[in-house]
């Protein structure tokens, strides 16, 4: 399966907070990153891509994204899965999640507008976009797992 849209996001360094946009902004449930002993790391709002429109789009046209949100692309069963920063102006951490909910790999702080492919490293069920710098920020590792609800 490949997907090949991606956020829009403006530039802005690492360290500057991203003030929500809630005319973008949709919160379809939360997002745990949690580690192997079960303890939250960090838990987040949640936009949810399920169908195949909706992970075309993906974060397209958005202007700003904080360490509050994520959005999470459902696929039908674990595939490789390939994305492209072509349409984002900002970087993202790319956190491909197996059909076990565990980390299968982290794109980091991906390049911005670019047209090289980021791919999974094993076949992905879930992807989840995140700000550029969240996993370091939160020291996520192939070791950290997802749990997430809808509303």
């Amino acid at each position: 399966m490949l997907l090949l849209g991606l956020a829009a996001c403006r530039t802005a360094p690492d360290d500057e907070p991203l003030a929500r946009n809630p005319a973008t902004w949709r919160v379809d449930g939360a997002l745990d990153f949690v580690r192997p002993d079960g303890s939250v790391i960090r838990t987040v709002d949640l936009e949810i891509a399920a169908d195949a429109e909706s992970r075309r789009v993906g974060l397209m046209n958005r202007r700003q994204i904080t360490d509050d949100q994520a959005m999470l692309f459902v696929f039908d069963a674990p595939d490789m899965q390939s994305f492209w920063m072509a349409n984002t102006p900002l970087p993202l951490d790319i956190i491909f999640v197996g059909a076990d909910s565990q980390i299968v790999n982290i794109a980091r702080r991906t390049k911005p507008l670019s047209h090289e492919r980021v791919n999974s490293t094993g076949p992905a069920k879930y992807v989840v976009e995140v700000r550029g710098g969240f996993a370091d920020r939160y020291g996520l590792t192939d070791s950290t797992r997802i749990r997430w609800t809808a509303n």
